[in-house]
């Protein structure tokens, strides 16, 4: 239990539904729908879609998703993977040809296809239960009336804000200035295009009109986008990895995303006694560092399209992590992993729900950097993604950027499994950090017995590019420790990501947590 003297939030109890999310406005809207006869899918995928007005710098309809979810009564866990393509034309060749050695941030070069939409829109027609048109109300009305910038999003604008570009700072500065907290922010154009979507589904983003105003803004540029890369998107039903760690099963979305990194990295920790630690003391923070760069490692030789991922049983084989363990040295540093991408980014929404018949959503969803791209259509509004900024441009790496193909994505939705019972959805947001956070989350709930508001709730720890980034919340003492062992420390200018979390109790009580380093927070009925 929390010392009730010091601030800090408690974890939300209810019975019948849950949503946890990053904005409260997103929340409520989850919960209204849950209310109203939606299941946890409705729910999820509206509570999603207003995150894009919502916190527009981190996500939005020209962005791309990943789904985890299982269907009331069965504890089987599906996968949907709503990642957008390169553009047929797009060539890692004719980029290098040009110089590069890495993709533009904010060229048209970075821009995928989005893929969002096309899996929201399939999945209301599949898992949904109230129609596409009830889903998106609630943010259609807000994208047209506004809503209030709250202030992690209004401290994000204004370090994001220097990407847009053209129509984008039109859309996103109001009045030609990055919005203060609590002053309105309204998408009038992104309410039309919610709109036609609700009328006329998928067809009404990926063709016509819609569609013809984003290949434009691209083509200006000297994009290689056509109207049918945008007409032949298609998101993919597909299976879930999964790895055991001290007596749970942690599942994650397949390649093209990174959660089997979190998976290798629970594998390595599995052979050191965590349990056994100071949770806030350099030991673990060493520990968890190492088995990060050994797994990141992996991740950048091996992860990419999943019709070019290499050696992924490989990568979560027992025998592997063994090796790797072995190569950890409890009171040296070792080396950082060698970057795939200089294309680090930190910026993305989560939200699950519960509803009462215990249909359980983990949804992530990102235009990756912050403000993606920062193009943004003419007529619409629309931010386009700069997902393609995780392709590599080396030449014969399975990530390479090719048409057609889709990334090695950062971001990753989890679910926790015990004794074949789903008991946990969850995502901790923070671009290249997710691995790292869903091991440590992971850890700090069987390892050291926390609630799922006490483990998002504890200070984080990241070896990022050479550097171990260290939160404010550890001491000075352990900075120092882990500084003798060889690490870099620093003291990261933002917090390290973000989470959200339900349990599902056997007694039929739902727990939730919200990370107090957003504005959001978990609200039951």
């Amino acid at each position: 239990m929390r010392d009730f003297h010091l601030p800090g939030r408690s974890p939300v109890f209810a019975s019948n539904g849950m949503c946890a999310t990053s904005h409260p406005l997103a929340a409520q809207t989850a919960i209204e729908i849950l209310r109203r006869g939606g299941n946890a899918m409705d729910a999820a995928i509206a509570g999603a879609v207003l995150l894009g007005i919502c916190e527009p710098q981190m996500t939005g309809i020209g962005g791309d998703c990943f789904v985890l979810y299982n269907r009331a009564g069965e504890n089987r866990i599906r996968a949907l993977n709503g990642s957008g393509r390169a553009p047929a034309a797009a060539s890692a060749a004719d980029l290098r040809a040009r110089g590069l050695d890495t993709v533009p941030l904010n060229g048209p070069e970075a821009v995928t296809v989005p893929g969002a939409i096309d899996a929201f829109c399939h999945l209301c027609a599949t898992e949904g239960r109230i129609g596409l048109d009830s889903v998106l109300e609630p943010a259609i009305r807000y994208a047209e009336t506004g809503v209030p910038v709250a202030p992690r999003v209004a401290a994000d604008w204004v370090s994001d804000a220097e990407v847009l570009q053209g129509a984008a700072r039109r859309w996103f500065l109001p009045g030609g200035t990055v919005p203060k907290p609590g002053q309105m922010f309204a998408a009038p154009g992104q309410a039309e295009v919610l709109r036609r979507i609700a009328r006329d589904g998928r067809e009404a983003f990926y063709t016509g009109e819609v569609a013809e105003d984003m290949v434009a803004a691209l083509k200006k540029l000297g994009g290689v986008h056509t109207v049918e890369d945008f007409a032949a998107t298609a998101c993919t039903p597909t299976e879930p990895v999964a790895g055991r760690y001290a007596g749970v099963d942690l599942v994650e979305h397949p390649p093209n995303g990174q959660g089997a990194t979190a998976i290798l990295i629970l594998n390595i920790l599995s052979h050191f006694d965590i349990a056994a630690m100071d949770p806030l003391g350099a030991e673990r923070i060493h520990i968890e560092a190492e088995a990060a760069k050994l797994a990141y490692d992996a991740r950048n030789r091996f992860i990419a399209d999943p019709d070019h991922t290499m050696r992924l049983d490989h990568m979560l084989a027992p025998e592997t992590a063994a090796r790797l363990a072995a190569l950890i040295d409890p009171g040296r540093a070792m080396a950082a992993a060698a970057p795939l991408t200089e294309a680090v980014h930190k910026d993305t929404i989560y939200i699950t729900v519960v509803d009462r018949d215990r249909m359980a959503v983990s949804l992530i969803y990102s235009i990756y950097h912050g403000f993606g791209s920062g193009i943004a259509s003419e007529k619409f509004g629309i931010l386009l993604q700069n997902r393609g900024a995780g392709f590599t441009l080396r030449d014969g790496h399975p990530n390479e950027m090719a048409g057609g193909k889709r990334p090695m994505h950062t971001i990753i939705p989890g679910v926790l499994c015990r004794d074949g019972r789903v008991e946990m959805p969850f995502g901790v947001m923070g671009g290249a950090y997710q691995p790292t956070g869903h091991a440590r989350f992971t850890s700090n709930l069987v390892d050291f017995g926390m609630d799922p508001q006490a483990a998002i709730n504890m200070p984080r720890a990241f070896a990022d590019a050479g550097e171990l980034k260290i939160e404010r919340g550890y001491s000075d003492a352990v900075r120092q420790a882990l500084s003798e062992m060889g690490h870099k420390v620093v003291i990261p200018e933002k917090p390290l990501g973000g989470a959200q979390a339900i349990r599902i109790g056997l007694d039929g009580v739902l727990t939730a947590g919200s990370d107090p380093r957003k504005d959001g927070c978990a609200l039951g009925y």
